[in-house]
């Protein structure tokens, strides 16, 4: 189960607060509007400040990433604690004079609050059509025997982790023939790591490495055997990792794991490699098995294991900065293809030169927008364009059934499904019972299929397969009856019509994937649902990346999309468009035409696509493919080596479409050839501020490999988060990247600050770290607070005053939370003695019944601002016509958890009664 699916099922917060604070000193309470929002505190000492949420309930360990954002910006990703609620991100990445609107995300699904979003636009959902059978489907079972068996090696070490790594794995192989098989290796993604024996609740499981006293390690790995079992009978020689020791350490790791994944799994491939030369060395379910084939490898990656067998393609290509690497050896094997599962891509760096097939879960609750859409989209104009990139969207699955040992009743641990759904509001899509929500079996069968298509594919060369993942439209009668659609760039695939820079639009609008300005956007923030094309990356806007909207009232209207430069067709069969509309909606055709340079304009012919099955919790935004034939073109003696022009005329009534790209396309798989391409990572360098002066350092960037490509760096601002961007010629060995970073030295206490770029390709390169920077940690000493009587004796009506103190005035916002408590002796002040106003403002609470007011919640934050030593807390109290004792009330500096500071006085206020 993962946050979205627990957080999802709590009780939605209260209206979040603006955390930015006014001009002038006052008091703040956590209820307050102007205050931080429940759940939310500021923490730590010194430099170390950290911006803390604390969850109802325990967050289970998921693949998608928990970030803290404001608004539309992303503040960083906060560390979790040991209690599964906790979650912590340092003040030097969450400047506070820009907490506004606090936000808990992942995969851009809200934590914090229930889903506010209309249950809209999930009506008519329908069970997409058919699609006729292909004439070979991988999924049947071959005809080796296999057998099958583990292998538990010593511990590993991985730069930045602390504790040793497992090197254990399950092995399925065939037996009983001669000769070598290929190896296809399985890497789980991010799960829980321990659970306690005889426990069904997910309470007893745990992200520790290693298990403590009366708990066992989760068995992720053992959850793709049945993929195993299918590859291994039809010849393939298969090993699937576990990587618990990587899971419970890399919430501390700023790619999130995805370096030492890629070491972990070169790490076993070397031992395989060794294993195929030595055959006395390996294990005995090793030696039993056919011998493997290094020179053909698939790598198969679930969830942030897909992002790690990406980086593993990566780093066997274009080899890592050595210091980050936990596997120093030579590279000897060679991947041909990639799977992945339901991938995080934090990084968008996919491998353009080696193949890959990406599973898009339509009702995936983890990774719920749907980034691995990266690894095709993130591929175009990267390199050759030779290697086929899939995206395989399988209509209502999940995120966890693909592995057994994330499914419940198959799971020797606790298991839930990851898409929650609200009893009382079923999702008409991914509940389970829905007609188009998939049970795990029929789930699993279709991963395993499509599993194996890849491989028959990318390491047997078998063409026939090809169908089942390019966006031809056919099916394997083995995934049945899952409904799966596919669409893909690269192979055959070339003369693009791309919605980039260059490109003119008319009829229609230009539009951006990501960026704060409606107008600018692709899709209206508004509406339900989201797109896998559009998922949020590091920045709040980004350059180069978008789509054409073509919306319309009435048919007949062009669209026309016309490139910087003429594209060439020659050669191609079909035009091969990628095209996505509204969910649930049927019906929306076009006519697609094309004009060469010399103005001939032919009609290709007529398309129509129907919405896929989507509501507000889904990212069902996603292109189908599209073709039509060239041969009217033909016919019509156009210039296919130069067509300057592309229109699409909407035939229904109205409606709204938006295009991806175009292709011309061919059928076949061509052999890929890797280019020598630079390679860029980012670093990062930690420097003390210092009392005076100014000192200028540099983003620690390294350009290896070969040749020279384009990236664009983003320099993000660490006050507002917003970020500038430049295009970059980088070439091996440069300082092309030259980031200088300005450090003023001072005296005065401050937060550290984290001065960051990111890095993404634009064409001929690859990334592999993709973020880093200069990091200036403050230090000064933190200021000595105190709290004290400005009058604290008063009679009715009149005003408890106390000051909150600094010894020396900051840079930053300081907070500081008192907290009333009940009186030891005497008459305690009740919710009727104070101003009602002041006690709805700070405690949220009304006056009756009436009570003391230490059981009023009143635990108020204070907020000293940078450059002032000090805020008065004030209580205004009431006139009434009672005859009373003197009334009194308690006030003490607390830590964040509320309670009273030992080393602090608590302090006394009185009311006297009116004579």
């Amino acid at each position: 189960m993962t946050a979205v699916a627990v957080l999802a099922a709590l009780a939605g917060s209260p209206g979040l607060a603006q955390a930015q604070q006014p001009p002038q000193a006052g008091p703040l309470s956590v209820t307050d509007d102007s205050g931080l929002p429940p759940g939310w505190r500021i923490d730590g000492k010194g430099g170390a400040r950290e911006l803390v949420w604390r969850a109802p309930k325990a967050v289970p360990m998921g693949d998608a990433r928990v970030e803290f954002r404001t608004g539309d910006r992303l503040l960083g990703v906060p560390r979790p604690a040991k209690d599964g609620r906790t979650f912590r991100l340092a003040l030097e990445e969450a400047r506070p004079n820009g907490l506004k609107d606090l936000q808990v995300t992942a995969a851009g699904r809200r934590l914090d609050a229930a889903d506010q979003t209309p249950k809209s636009g999930a009506r008519g959902a329908r069970v997409p059509a058919q699609a006729p059978a292909n004439g070979v489907d991988p999924g049947r079972p071959g005809s080796y025997r296999t057998v099958s068996g583990e292998y538990d090696l010593d511990p590993i070490r991985l730069p930045g982790y602390a504790a040793p790594v497992e090197m254990r794995a399950q092995v399925v192989a065939p037996k009983g023939a001669t000769g070598s098989r290929p190896l296809a290796l399985f890497l789980h993604g991010r799960h829980a790591t321990c659970y306690k024996p005889g426990s069904t609740s997910e309470d007893d499981v745990t992200g520790d490495w290693p298990c403590t006293a009366g708990y066992k390690p989760i068995p992720s790995d053992k959850g793709y055997l049945r993929d195993q079992q299918l590859l291994a009978s039809q010849g393939y020689v298969t090993v699937s990792i576990s990587a618990n020791g990587i899971n419970a350490q890399d919430a501390n790791a700023e790619d999130a794991g995805a370096q030492a994944r890629s070491s972990l799994v070169r790490q076993h491939l070397a031992r395989w490699a060794d294993w195929s030369a030595h055959r006395s060395s390996a294990p005995a379910v090793v030696r039993e098995a056919l011998k493997a084939d290094l020179s053909r490898v698939l790598l198969v990656g679930h969830s942030r294991g897909g992002e790690g067998v990406n980086r593993a393609a990566m780093d066997s290509l274009y080899p890592p900065p050595a210091a980050e690497d936990g596997y120093r050896g030579p590279v000897r094997w060679k991947v041909r293809g990639t799977v992945l599962i339901g991938p995080t891509i934090f990084g968008q760096n996919p491998v353009a030169d080696v193949p890959s097939v990406t599973l898009l879960p339509g009702c995936d609750g983890d990774v719920s927008d749907l980034q691995g859409e990266d690894f095709v989209d993130g591929t175009r104009g990267i390199s050759r364009g030779g290697a086929l990139h899939s995206a395989v969207y399988v209509v209502g699955a999940n995120h966890n059934y693909f592995n057994s040992e994330w499914t419940p009743g198959e799971a020797e641990a606790p298991a839930s499904d990851d898409f929650w759904t609200d009893p009382e509001q079923p999702d008409p899509v991914c509940s389970p019972g829905a007609p188009t929500r998939l049970t795990a079996a029929q789930q699993h069968q279709a991963g395993s299929t499509y599993i194996a298509a890849a491989a028959r594919l990318f390491v047997a060369g078998d063409d026939r397969v090809r169908p089942l993942l390019d966006g031809s439209g056919k099916r394997a009668p083995s995934a049945d009856p899952a409904r799966v659609l596919t669409h893909a760039v690269g192979g055959r695939r070339g003369g693009g019509f791309l919605p980039d820079g260059g490109v003119k639009v008319t009829g229609a609008r230009l539009c951006s994937a990501i960026d704060p300005d409606p107008a600018v956007a692709c899709m209206n923030p508004e509406s339900p649902g989201s797109s896998p094309h559009f998922a949020w990356w590091e920045t709040e806007k980004e350059t180069g990346r978008g789509a054409v909207d073509v919306k319309w009232s009435a048919p007949g209207t062009a669209a026309r999309v016309a490139p910087a430069k003429p594209v060439s067709l020659r050669g191609a069969q079909k035009l091969a468009l990628r095209v996505f509309v509204p969910p649930n909606t049927t019906g929306t055709r076009f006519d697609v035409s094309v004009t060469d340079s010399g103005n001939r304009r032919a009609r290709l012919g007529s398309v129509r696509i129907d919405g896929l099955p989507g509501s507000a919790s889904t990212a069902s935004y996603w292109a189908q493919e599209l073709r039509v034939p060239l041969t009217a073109a033909t016919r019509a003696k156009l210039d296919l080596g130069h067509v300057k022009s592309l229109e699409l005329t909407p035939r229904s009534r109205s409606g709204q479409a938006w295009l991806m790209d175009a292709w011309g396309w061919a059928p076949g798989t061509p052999a890929v050839k890797a280019a020598a391409l630079p390679r860029v990572d980012v670093g990062r360098t930690t420097v003390k501020e210092g009392d005076s002066g100014t000192r200028t350092y540099r983003v620690p960037v390294r350009i290896s490999g070969h040749g020279s490509g384009q990236v664009r760096v983003y320099v993000l601002d660490p006050d507002s988060g917003r970020a500038e961007s430049r295009l970059v010629t980088v070439r091996p060995g440069s300082d092309a990247i030259d980031v200088p970073v300005e450090v003023k030295g001072d005296t005065a206490y401050g937060f550290d600050v984290r001065h960051d770029i990111a890095v993404k390709a634009v064409h001929h390169a690859v990334i592999g770290k993709h973020r880093g920077g200069v990091t200036a940690e403050n230090d000064d000493p933190a200021p000595v607070v105190t709290l004290s009587p400005v009058a604290d004796r008063v009679t009715e009506g009149g005003t408890l005053t106390w000051r909150l103190s600094l010894d020396a005035p900051t840079t930053v916002d300081i907070w500081q939370p008192v907290r009333v408590l009940a009186v030891t002796e005497g008459t305690e002040l009740s919710t009727k003695d104070v101003d009602p106003q002041w006690l709805k403002d700070w405690s949220g609470d009304v006056p009756d019944p009436e009570r003391p007011l230490s059981r009023a919640n009143l635990w108020v934050w204070l907020n000293i601002p940078p450059g002032s030593t000090g805020v008065d807390f004030t209580v205004p109290t009431v006139q009434d016509q009672l005859a009373e004792p003197t009334e009194s009330m308690r006030l003490a500096l607390t830590d964040y958890d509320a309670e009273p500071l030992p080393d602090k006085p608590v302090l006394t206020g009185t009311v006297l009664d009116r004579p």
